[in-house]
């Protein structure tokens, strides 16, 4: 039932389903055979969740704690995935980049609803050279140096109108000269002390395999759902 301001929120909670069959396939998962590293079975995963027609495979959540030791989320794109660790970028000068100066620890979660599956890792947190995070703007669309010459990000915006005005001259610049530096622009990378797998099941017997860091590899266990 609608209420005064808009929809009843219980009555559409109630009216979802969580993996219906129409739209969501949950494949068997034998932990025994899985990959011996986290990025291995990660690379597996991620070109299952984009032959599955994932949208948006490479968005996760990136969570932080700022100074007072309260935690902080929010959704950002997987620039890439290997031995080094698994990066994102942002403005060092933004408030994810202020939190992880100060507290270079960070936890990621993938969720890919088609196949029931949820990827997380949590470890520290390092920036790349200059040079590399320059190196990964440059590869990306007009629109992302764009953005990135917007600046500014996290802090308080006088009018939508301010905003209008500095990316459309940041636009500008960037369709002139695409190699323009943004040197707040920082590529970081999280390198996993630990790596959970997750595999949704109908009858909510799910499987989830936590890979743990040792000094000589990589330990593997499971983990009651």
């Amino acid at each position: 039932m609608a209420t005064e301001t808009g929809p009843d929120l219980h009555d559409l909670l109630k009216s979802l389903r969580v993996w219906a069959p129409e739209t969501t396939e949950l494949r068997a998962f034998d932990p025994t055979t899985a990959l011996d590293t986290p990025l291995a079975l990660f690379t597996t995963w991620f070109a299952e969740a984009v032959a599955a027609g994932e949208t948006e495979p490479h968005v996760m959540s990136l969570a932080t704690r700022d100074d007072e030791g309260l935690p902080d989320v929010r959704m950002v794109m997987l620039h890439g995935a290997d031995e080094e660790g698994w990066s994102f970028a942002t403005h060092a000068t933004s408030r994810k980049g202020h939190q992880l100066k100060h507290f270079a620890y960070a936890a990621l979660s993938f969720y890919w609803p088609r196949l029931g599956r949820q990827i997380r890792l949590r470890g520290p947190v390092l920036p790349a050279t200059p040079a590399e995070s320059q190196s990964d703007l440059h590869a990306r669309s007009t629109g992302a140096l764009a953005a990135a010459l917007t600046g500014h990000q996290s802090e308080v915006l006088p009018s939508l109108e301010e905003l209008t005005q500095t990316s459309e001259a940041a636009w500008e610049l960037a369709q002139r000269e695409p190699q323009t530096p943004v040197p707040s622009w920082t590529l970081y990378r999280v390198f996993p002390d630990e790596a959970e797998f997750f595999q949704g099941d109908a009858l909510r017997r799910h499987v989830r395999l936590s890979y743990v860091r040792e000094e000589r590899g990589w330990a593997k266990v499971l983990l009651w759902p």
